[in-house]
């Protein structure tokens, strides 16, 4: 292994090197943050520093993240938006009237509400697949030749796992793109690209920030010289869709911090779901680290160093049992959202009343407390 190639070093360490950064004017090991929104030019109007214009279009900070995350991913760009839902419309503004795209069922609700708006609005013919069912999702490719094709692995809140591989060959087959989700697993469990998905996004907001005070997305792209990309790339500069220099700032500073993270997240939700799946309160876990789950074996292959913070539960007795046990918690606080350093808990159901989620189901995302007190906690609500 060479020091000087980064290819050949390890997500921890690129991530707690914030991939080299420093701050070449004071000598500092923190990269500093750059407010300025216009940059200066010489006497013959060349800007003084190369790429720096403006910062709709060049922002220092953002282009740090991107640096940094494109070493994660092993990707040959990466791109960085306000929130995570910027950069799904980002994608998807790029394809004309009339196209059709294949989109996989019951993942994050707030995407699927937003394609299936964009798309009416658009006259996009929208296809909705079983995207965990390899055959299912081959089929509705060959049926209908999809643009593009929305994956989303480990899937919000049902922890479904698909094949990214195989989604990849069968969209490709069809002279379409595969575009992967992989808020939940990180860079540090999959990267997607490296299975086949010619982007990878991330709610950046999650577990790439990992403290709940930064909202923004992200994208990675297998080839940076593509027509979608550089659509993309346009698209965010003209139309204004950049992250803040602040918000940037402080999303490197989460993501140096990354890999240690969501080691400590895999290794406790993997305790609590084999703890939950032996509670007599519990009707099922949902966990891709259970060899009981439906997509275990794909998982393990797909899935490096552990299965996510992100697990669900259902409780016997429907909503009456699960929000009396919500109520009794202690340390999981009752919020939306997953990847942050504190535990939290959802009842999805109120959350999403008319998509399918059991009455009784819980949504944890679990933190980096100590596995035993949240176990305890867990405990006292549902009843030893």
């Amino acid at each position: 292994m060479s020091l000087k190639n980064p290819a050949s070093l390890h997500p921890a360490t690129i991530a707690a090197q914030a991939g080299g950064l420093l701050d070449t004017g004071t000598g500092g090991v923190v990269p500093p943050i750059h407010p300025a929104t216009t940059f200066v030019r010489d006497e013959d109007y060349v800007p003084t520093v190369d790429g720096n214009v403006y910062s709709r279009s060049h922002a220092p900070n953002g282009r740090m993240v991107e640096q940094v995350l494109a070493q994660l991913e092993g990707a040959a760009a990466s791109m960085v938006f306000p929130s995570g839902m910027a950069a799904v419309a980002a994608v998807f503004r790029t394809l004309p009237a009339g196209a059709s795209v294949l989109v996989q069922s019951q993942i994050y609700w707030g995407t699927t509400a937003w394609i299936r708006t964009f798309c009416t609005r658009r006259d996009i013919t929208l296809v909705e697949v079983e995207a965990a069912d390899a055959a299912a999702f081959t089929a509705a490719c060959d049926a209908h030749t999809p643009a593009l094709a929305w994956i989303e692995t480990p899937s919000n809140p049902w922890l479904r796992i698909v094949d990214i591989a195989a989604c990849a060959d069968a969209v490709h087959s069809v002279g379409g793109k595969l575009i992967a989700d992989m808020t939940t697993a990180t860079p540090v469990l999959t990267r997607g690209l490296a299975f086949g998905a010619d982007i990878v996004m991330h709610s950046a907001t999650k577990g790439l920030n990992g403290h709940s005070d930064v909202l923004a997305g992200a994208l990675c792209c297998a080839d940076a010289g593509s027509e979608m990309w550089q659509a993309i790339r346009l698209d965010r500069d003209t139309a204004g869709a950049v992250l803040g220099p602040f918000e940037a700032w402080l999303l490197l500073r989460g993501m140096r911090t990354l890999p240690l993270r969501v080691e400590r997240m895999s290794s406790n939700a993997m305790r609590l779901a084999e703890y939950l799946n032996d509670h007599p309160a519990v009707e099922t876990v949902l966990y891709p680290g259970l060899p009981a789950h439906g997509g275990h074996d794909l998982a393990t292959r797909q899935m490096t160093g552990g299965f996510g913070p992100l697990l669900s539960f259902v409780v016997k007795g429907g909503a009456p049992a699960a929000l009396g046990a919500v109520a009794r918690l202690q340390l999981f606080h009752r919020a939306t959202s997953l990847g942050g350093v504190e535990s939290l808990v959802e009842h999805r159901h109120t959350i999403e009343p008319h998509t399918g989620i059991p009455e009784g189901l819980l949504r944890l995302s679990v933190g980096i407390e100590s596995a035993a007190d949240l176990m305890d906690d867990l405990g006292q609500a549902l009843g030893q």
